[in-house]
């Protein structure tokens, strides 16, 4: 122990025994020792609690083995180090294990420092006991998690940290399914990151039947189908549970054919993933799936995904980043992907041009030439890929993607008025339940608008585009798109009374309306 934690244990010692002196319950000595050494030491609610029942980490163990016995479970996976990192503050405990811990503490989860109630939906202080249960032995009769928030899917779970990241995504997913606004915060990202870091390691570490294995890549195909009309945080829970499944199937090595298939469908997830963290707006998120889908195909030898992977981590840059990275890496995707007909080299040639056109700006010839050439190599390339990848807008190329993508590059070329006819063209080839790309489609026409000098109606098609959508499909991706509206507008007619107009209807739907700090959109 060192020094710092031995002072902190004594204050903690002498605060305990003059509580106990003078009658106090453990949880008011728990929260008097949270005042009198959080300052000091940094000590959290939830060590305070134990400091208060003066017991060691493996005291809480066996105390949490033990309910989980008495509950008909398997052990759980927590130890002295994961136990550690909750009083340290490193990790938040998942719903399961937060609620054994209220359990073994009998407080609920506010008392512990962790926000809304517990899972079980119920109290777990017990009137008038004075000391818990890991002072005096008495057992805890509150009940247990409700299944449904914590019933496994797929494969049979073990209760690990694995575990609780699921449970996470699980209840999100239900409560978006039961149409609750639910914000992306950090306790999801922390779950979503989380599993993708099992990921990583278990491909660098790593028996399922082929039968499962059919199932799991048409339900990644399923995903990716859902990509274009499904809101992006209620996918990610599919998604990365889906993840999840596929690299416990990994932690064993497969036979090769097998295990050649496993990490085609990570890598897929993983860039599916990846994606989503696009329009969601966290690019820190979306290159670490991106990384971690690199790593996977390099499993696979295929050129095409190791291609496609690379072509779809170009858009990190080219919307968050530096468009001069974007285009190195469009470029290193067609350098993948070879003479091999796919979707790689459809797209690598139009992120080049997109790329370009951010570099240089608007109305330079040479730079117009220079992208436009880029464009037909991209025209070239669709025609020659199949008809499976000319009809998968995720994982492989559409025609009404590359309206769109080369529509959007005309944008940013200043080429209004052909920008403006290729991507009405494109508009017509979405479905009624599309509505990522219509929708930024509509708000690139708005900006071609702007540039032939027509701010008024620029404006009203951007305005009814964000009022037509619902709630949860305003993602971060959407609203840089609105705001650069805005700032083109400013740009072009500054004061303009439509203007003040639009922003406000922004801020009507709660969207924040400070200036982003690149401008964005993927599909």
């Amino acid at each position: 122990m060192s020094g710092r934690q031995h002072r902190e244990t004594e204050l903690a010692r002498r605060i305990r025994a003059r509580g106990l002196a003078s009658g106090k319950s453990s949880a008011q000595i728990a929260e008097e020792i949270h005042d009198k050494c959080n300052a000091q030491f940094g000590t959290t609610r939830i060590k305070g609690h134990r400091l208060a029942h003066g017991v060691a980490l493996a005291d809480v163990i066996e105390q949490i083995r033990a309910l989980f016995e008495r509950d008909g479970k398997s052990a759980p996976g927590i130890g002295e180090t994961l136990l550690s990192a909750y009083e340290s503050g490193l990790k938040r405990p998942g719903p399961e294990y937060l609620h054994y811990l209220c359990s073994a503490y009998r407080v609920e989860p506010a008392s512990l420092g962790y926000d809304g109630p517990c899972i079980c939906g119920h109290g777990h202080k017990m009137p008038g006991v004075v000391r818990g249960d890991l002072q005096d032995g008495r057992p805890d009769t509150s009940p247990g998690p409700r299944e449904l928030l914590i019933q496994p899917i797929g494969l049979g779970l073990s209760a690990d940290g694995g575990e609780e990241d699921e449970n996470v995504l699980r209840r999100t997913l239900l409560q978006l399914l039961a149409g609750s606004g639910i914000a992306l915060d950090g306790q999801v990202l922390g779950s979503v990151e989380s599993i993708r870091r099992r990921m990583d390691d278990t491909l660098v570490s790593a028996t399922v039947s082929p039968a499962m294995l059919d199932q799991w890549e048409e339900s990644t195909i399923g995903f990716g189908r859902q990509y274009m009309n499904t809101p992006p945080l209620r996918l990610l829970c599919d998604v990365m549970l889906e993840f999840s499944a596929v690299r416990k199937a990994m932690e064993r090595r497969q036979p090769v054919d097998l295990q050649e298939r496993l990490c085609r469908m990570a890598a897929q997830l993983a860039g599916l993933s990846g994606m989503i963290m696009i329009n969601l707006g966290d690019h820190r998120l979306a290159r670490s799936f991106f990384r971690t889908g690199r790593t996977a195909a390099d499993e696979t030898g295929d050129r095409a995904l190791r291609a496609w992977v690379t072509a779809r981590e170009a858009l990190v840059p080219l919307y968050y980043g530096d468009p001069r990275e974007a285009l190195n890496l469009a470029k290193k995707s067609r350098d993948l992907a070879g003479q091999t007909p796919c979707a790689a080299q459809a797209m690598a040639p139009v992120v080049e041009a997109r790329a370009l056109a951010m570099m240089s700006g608007a109305g330079k010839k040479e730079v117009v030439d220079q992208a436009k050439r880029a464009l037909s190599r991209a025209r070239a390339a669709f025609s020659q890929m199949t008809a499976a990848d000319q009809d998968d807008s995720t994982f492989g190329y559409t025609e009404r993607q590359l309206y769109f993508h080369q529509g959007d590059a005309l944008v940013k070329l200043g080429q209004a008025m052909e920008a403006d006819l290729i991507l009405e063209q494109a508009l017509t080839k979405y479905g009624p339940t599309d509505w990522l790309d219509p929708t930024i489609i509509k708000l690139d026409r708005a900006q071609c608008k702007i540039l032939e000098g027509d701010v008024e109606e620029a404006l009203d098609i951007a305005q009814r585009t964000i009022a037509g959508l619902d709630d949860e499909c305003r993602p971060d991706i959407l609203m840089q798109r609105a705001h650069e509206v805005a700032r083109q507008a400013e740009a072009k007619a500054p004061g303009h009374p439509k203007l003040r107009i639009y922003l406000d209807s922004l801020r009507s739907r709660g969207v924040p309306v400070a200036d982003p700090v690149a401008d964005g959109r993927e599909s």
